[in-house]
């Protein structure tokens, strides 16, 4: 138990990146943005390219990122500048990097064993494990993804997804906005996708399939978690989330379910917390002045971002 507890705890690290980057278009931009589930497998194809061509496996790493960004830049180009809905764009950007992901290492998987990753640095960084190096890596996105919304490019980020209109009274252009927001989320998404393909060892077209749900859920059971506290910043809540969601899993699969029942136990822990949600309102017992003011707090911070 205690090594599953372990492999959850790694792969929920990895994942909170990609929750991290998905919050900026789902909970800021307020965008429902597909792409993502060709972007998580491109970061993995692009550092299995790079790898094997004997780069660095940081600069193999910050490679995927970058080519994540790239995919970004295509899915806002589709609806800012060619108005098609963000979320066509986002099929079209998957549809399209379903056959860019093939393209790249001319295979569906490539296996990555005999090649290091930057988990290997663990001795060299004086980190004693993966999850430390998960953690240094989780902490320093959040950190810069925290100060970025601290400044005004970010601040009119949040603003272009709360009142597009204001942004443009202000003589802002709100899509370049859009664009950076879906930039840095697909870079995010990547970079997560690389991280995984080097801590399972391989890359295959299908690490794709479904990873919304994941995002989705990740993000969903942090909104969970104290929503009366203003003081956990969203980015937080993601992480927490995506670690809690992947020990879900673990538990699930440790009471006897199957690894392919994953994608059912994934869709029935995002409608269990919707639903807790929706229903929060009979929960907190509004019958009483006590419970009316409880959902009034919990209403103000399910609204922000």
């Amino acid at each position: 138990m205690n090594a599953l507890i372990v492999t959850s705890l790694e792969q929920g690290l990895i994942f909170a990146i990609l929750a991290m980057g998905v919050f900026l278009t789902y909970k800021i931009l307020d965008i429902a943005d597909l792409s993502v589930e060709g972007t998580f497998p491109l970061g993995a194809f692009i550092f299995a390219k790079f790898i094997s061509t004997g780069l660095n496996p940081i600069i193999s790493t910050l490679v995927a990122f970058c080519f994540g960004a790239l995919a970004g830049l295509l899915t806002s180009t589709l609806f800012t500048k060619l108005r098609i809905k963000p979320l066509l764009a986002g099929i079209l950007t998957m549809t399209i990097l379903y056959s860019a992901n093939l393209k790249v290492n001319g295979k569906a998987n490539i296996p990555l064993f005999s090649y290091s990753s930057i988990f290997d640095y663990t001795s060299v960084l004086k980190l004693g494990s993966s999850i430390a190096i998960l953690i240094t890596i989780v902490l320093f996105m959040k950190i810069v993804l925290d100060l970025f919304l601290k400044t005004e490019a970010g601040y009119l980020l949040i603003a272009t997804g709360d009142n597009e209109s204001l942004v443009r009274s202000l003589g802002e252009n709100s899509s370049k906005y859009k664009v950076i927001g879906l930039m840095m989320a697909n870079g995010l998404v990547a970079l997560s996708g690389a991280l995984m393909a080097q801590y399972q060892g391989f890359a295959d077209i299908t690490m794709g399939s479904s990873i919304i749900v994941t995002a989705l859920a990740s993000i969903i059971i942090g909104d969970t978690i104290r929503k009366n506290s203003d003081g956990i910043k969203g980015t937080t809540r993601a992480i927490l989330g995506a670690i809690i969601y992947r020990i879900i899993g673990g538990i699930a699969i440790d009471l006897g379910l199957e690894p392919s029942d994953l994608k059912a136990v994934s869709a029935i822990i995002v409608i269990v917390f919707i639903s807790y949600n929706n229903f929060a309102v009979d929960l907190f017992g509004l019958k009483n002045g006590k419970g009316r003011k409880r959902y009034a707090e919990n209403k103000k911070s399910i609204e922000e971002f």
